[in-house]
């Protein structure tokens, strides 16, 4: 089964990713969250093991090796954690809010000095520019 959802808010940060999003189809979130975590693991693999240029290739994998071993659902590479922490959001002021959070993280790590000015963020929709990412759903909250 494919699961669908609508992504709201994310930033990639260097040690963890903060994502906002919602379910179409009323999927519960753990489930797209672990469809997104071995899509992109599987994906991250890949790169690197194809790309010629990834100087750090054998050290990455040989890591990503020592993990899986840790595990005893995964048979290759373990790349990111098993937990997360997913936060329901229950009314358009906590979304916000939230969503101000995920943005603010590069801004609070002193990365930069405004969060609209980090790559790696929908921190640009939401200043009304493009940012890296097609599909980002901006949530408008006028009740502030």
């Amino acid at each position: 089964m494919r699961h669908e959802q609508k992504f709201h808010a994310w930033c990639i940060m260097s040690s963890h990713v903060h994502l906002v999003f919602r379910s179409v189809k009323g999927q519960k979130p753990e489930l797209l969250i672990g469809d997104l975590k071995r899509f992109t693991s599987k994906a991250i693999v890949k790169a690197i093991t194809e790309n010629p240029k990834e100087s750090r290739k054998e050290f990455l994998l040989e890591a990503f090796k020592k993990e899986a071993e840790k595990s005893s659902n995964v048979t290759l590479y373990q790349f990111g954690r098993h937990d997360n922490k997913p936060i329901e959001l229950w009314s358009n002021r906590v979304i916000y809010e939230k969503i101000n959070d995920v943005h603010q993280n590069p801004v609070e790590a002193g990365l930069v000095f405004r969060a609209e000015d980090y790559r790696y963020s929908s921190a640009i929709d939401y200043a009304d520019e493009k940012g890296l990412l097609d599909d980002i759903e901006v949530f408008r909250y006028y009740g502030i």
